[in-house]
């Protein structure tokens, strides 16, 4: 079977929806990536962090703000899917990023919580902190609730 036919397979296989499927979300291809390791999730909260690794660096030697905030990203989908209805899936409509301060290792800690869980859309506000436990981002995102294809 070549590789294409596999993605292709994959690609169809249902997704799983609710807190056994959540931790998914955070073993996927980018968070994997990034380095993310969940540490504790629940419907009302996804805990992770992230490792920096000189990837995560931009050239002032701090953590490049997109690697940050996919970091967030992947916490409030995280969440969406653990709350999410059999049936349906996720993607986010929106993403807002406050930066405090700069980012630095070794390690990022990141809380995630609802501000809202509704039928059609779910909004998540992730904190990501250093290792200090200074607020280096707020990120609120907006997730959509969208019925699978049959």
């Amino acid at each position: 079977m070549t590789r294409l036919r596999k993605k292709r397979k994959r690609a169809n296989k249902p997704l799983g929806v609710g807190l056994a499927a959540a931790p998914q979300v955070l073993e996927s291809g980018m968070p994997r990536a990034l380095g993310v390791r969940l540490v504790s999730l629940t419907k009302k909260r996804v805990v992770a962090e992230m490792r920096v690794k000189p990837m995560h660096i931009n050239r002032s030697g701090r953590v490049n703000g997109g690697a940050i905030m996919a970091f967030a990203d992947v916490m409030g989908a995280a969440g969406t899917v653990a709350n999410l209805p059999a049936g349906h899936r996720t993607g986010t409509l929106e993403s807002k990023t406050n930066f405090f301060r700069a980012a630095a290792g070794p390690v990022l800690k990141a809380v995630s919580v609802p501000l809202h869980i509704g039928r059609t859309t779910m909004v998540w506000q992730t904190t990501v902190r250093n290792a200090d436990g200074g607020t280096v981002a707020v990120v609120t995102q907006t997730q959509i609730v969208i019925p699978t294809k049959s």
